[in-house]
């Protein structure tokens, strides 16, 4: 599982993905949300403004990725 370091909380999901470059856009983000591909605490999330907080698990593309606070 891969740390992904935020720095004030809470962050929007399609956010994440673009600053941690798991999207090349906020809108390819949005689509992969929008679309199912993307899972928060074990369940697929479709809100791409989902609160995203520390200690959250994100699932992308089959990597996992625990977010810290920094």
């Amino acid at each position: 599982m891969k740390p992904i370091t935020i720095y004030r909380e809470p962050v929007e999901l399609y956010k994440l993905l673009k600053f941690e470059g798991l999207a090349s856009s906020g809108g390819e983000a949005k689509t992969l949300i929008g679309e199912g591909l993307v899972q928060v605490n074990g369940e697929v999330e479709t809100r791409k403004r989902k609160k995203i907080v520390a200690g959250d698990i994100v699932e992308f593309s089959g990597e996992q990725y625990r977010v810290d606070l920094g």
